[in-house]
């Protein structure tokens, strides 16, 4: 069966400035390949009942998640990223709108 990337998860806390700016470097990737990336506060997830993020990459955001496993944290290694959606939406024949 072939791996598709289902959803693009970038985890964040307020008040954190390297992941203000991994966002907006996420949001303009984005753009290119048709996706919506999912934000999510892991400290408001604790707080609604998920300790589990903050727990697990409290330590080390922003962390950026493909179809719910790791990519990368601190920063976003843009070439990698987009090596890796290149390949991973190929599969399914929407791949970058450059």
């Amino acid at each position: 069966m072939a791996e598709t990337v289902t959803e693009v998860t970038l985890l964040t806390r307020a008040g954190c400035h390297l992941c203000e700016v991994a966002l907006t470097q996420l949001r303009t990737i984005a753009v290119d390949y048709r996706i919506e990336p999912v934000v999510v506060d892991v400290d408001q997830a604790a707080e609604q009942g998920d300790p589990e993020l903050r727990a697990e990459y409290g330590d080390r955001l922003p962390v950026l998640l493909l179809d719910g496993e790791e990519h990368g944290y601190w920063e976003i290694d843009e070439v990698r990223l987009r090596s890796d959606l290149d390949r991973l939406l190929r599969v399914v024949g929407d791949g970058p709108q450059r």
